[in-house]
């Protein structure tokens, strides 16, 4: 988190530990007003590394899932970076600025991500670093999202397409869906756009943010599950984060074969766990027909408005079909699986 910006969220009652906003004073109330409300979060716990030269896309499309020829300045792209395996070791947003390309994936994946990539540019002219300090990224969802959009914009009209971009003075705004938009700007701009924001906005911690990514069925890979998954079994298909025309990339072999020759055994799902007890990243979770064996894992969870805890999970599809899900063991709390907000292919 950018030193001056960390000061001025601190003075404006923020809690942050680790570059992390916490909450605002009532992490309770963010949580219910997250569900209802129109709210705003600084979104530092996710960085940046950008990738500049004059041979950045090329190198990104040799090393990416997603087609990198479709990011352009007006539209963004959700992807990952495999191992030989077709492993993900990361998934992110992937977006233009000038001629530039940014990346965005957890701030806890940043310098390990940047290291692996670096070693590939080779002869490439491309230049990896770490923009997470450069520019301030503010979410802002709910349902006077879209207004208070055109306000600072005083733009006549958004955007209904998923993922686009638009650019104004100072600001880039990314539309993640109808109600959920990203801000980015400049750190000297930061301060003057969250006082306008705050004005019809109530500021929530990082929580409340992933837990809107959560009900959007929108993964985030982090260190706990770094090679645990396929991109398909993350849904990455289905919000156009792989592309099946494009040339190699690592893992695509296995990746182009799983999706053309293979049955996909293992999906995520999105569910809700009743339970006071703390659930993590990896979890294990268990059903009947696998007997001991896990059949699938937590990819993310956050605290629901509603109790207990909403979550993303991978889970084994014919266990699904059949069986009650568990956490942690057949004893453990069962998942109730709730409807995703996109369509998977059969």
């Amino acid at each position: 988190m950018n030193p001056v910006w960390q000061t001025y969220l601190r003075n404006c009652h923020a809690i942050i530990e680790n570059n992390c906003v916490m909450h605002f004073g009532d992490s309770a109330a963010e949580r219910t007003n997250a569900h209802t409300e129109t709210i705003m979060a600084d979104l530092s716990h996710y960085g940046l590394i950008r990738f500049s030269g004059n041979d950045a896309q090329t190198f990104l499309q040799n090393q990416l899932s997603c087609d990198v020829r479709e990011v352009n300045l007006q539209q963004a792209q959700y992807g990952s970076y495999c191992t030989p395996k077709g492993r993900v070791l990361a998934n992110f947003l992937l977006w233009q600025q000038g001629d530039d390309y940014l990346m965005q994936l957890p701030a806890s994946l940043i310098a390990s991500m940047q290291k692996r990539l670096a070693l590939y540019v080779l002869r490439a002219k491309v230049q990896l670093t770490d923009a997470s300090n450069d520019l301030v990224r503010i979410g802002i969802a709910g349902p006077n999202a879209a207004l208070l959009i055109k306000e600072i914009t005083r733009s006549s009209h958004g955007s209904n397409q998923s993922l686009q971009v638009t650019h104004h003075e100072k600001i880039s705004i990314l539309y993640l869906s109808q109600q959920r938009m990203e801000l980015i700007t400049p750190i000297e701009n930061a301060p003057m756009l969250w006082e306008h924001l705050n004005q019809n906005a109530t500021p929530v911690g990082a929580d409340c943010w992933d837990w809107l990514t959560i009900q959007a069925a929108i993964p985030t890979i982090l260190p706990e599950t770094q090679e645990a998954f396929l991109p398909q079994m993350i849904n990455l298909d289905a919000i156009g984060g792989i592309s099946f025309k494009k040339g190699c990339y690592p893992g695509q072999e296995i990746v182009a074969r799983t999706q053309y020759l293979g049955k996909l055994k293992r999906r995520m799902f999105l569910a809700h766990i009743a339970t006071t007890e703390t659930i993590s990243t990896g979890d294990a979770l268990f059903s009947m027909d696998m007997d001991d064996q896990s059949s699938g894992n937590i990819v993310n969870a956050a605290l629901s408005p509603h109790g207990g805890f909403d979550v993303l999970a991978v889970i084994q599809q014919s266990s699904v079909d059949t069986c009650d899900i568990h956490w942690q063991s057949l004893q453990g709390p069962v998942l109730k699986i709730k409807p995703l907000p996109y369509l998977l292919s059969a």
